[in-house]
């Protein structure tokens, strides 16, 4: 499986960014540890986490404490090491992606083509404070072609981290 990892902080002076090798990593404490590292005075640290353009995971992690964790498919944990290191705990579901059709408490009002094979679990609102509500995260994730760099990317403008996660990228 293709993996990139790209690890985001917001310290006094803005957002950080830089790419993880989570190859060499053993359990969720070591990414744990490994994002405390990225910005070590970071009020809020992500980790977005997209494998072979169809999962997504997202860690968020606050004052290095508090880890939070979202994947847009719980078959990420069944198919690969790092998806079932990410992953592999949790054991909630997220808003079950039919729910989306239904609508929710968003001031948007556009009802994307859900893909209905996604099971999205986790915290669902790990961003809702950064700006991605619950119901937008899980229509990005649920949205028909829509690729995991495509939510990052999103996700990362609208926090105003997206020309540093773009640059990783391009590296």
């Amino acid at each position: 499986m293709s993996t990139f990892a790209a690890a985001v902080g917001r310290g006094k002076n803005g957002w950080t960014a830089s790419e993880l090798d989570l190859s060499g990593l053993a359990d969720i404490d070591e990414v744990v540890d490994a994002l405390r590292d990225v910005e070590p005075d970071a009020d809020v640290t992500l980790l977005f986490v997209e494998s072979d353009d169809q999962y997504l995971a997202i860690l968020r992690l606050d004052e290095g404490e508090d880890l939070r964790v979202f994947g847009s498919d719980s078959a990420f944990a069944d198919e690969s090491r790092i998806g079932a290191m990410l992953l592999g705990e949790i054991e909630a579901p997220a808003l079950e992606i039919d729910e989306l059709a239904e609508g929710g408490d968003d001031e948007e009002t556009d009802r994307p083509a859900t893909d209905p094979d996604a099971d999205p679990v986790g915290d669902a609102e790990l961003l809702n404070d950064l700006g991605i509500s619950s119901h937008r995260l899980l229509a990005l994730c649920g949205l028909e072609g829509m690729m995991p760099a495509d939510v990052t990317a999103e996700i990362c403008q609208r926090m105003g981290c997206g020309d540093e996660v773009e640059e990783l990228r391009e590296a």
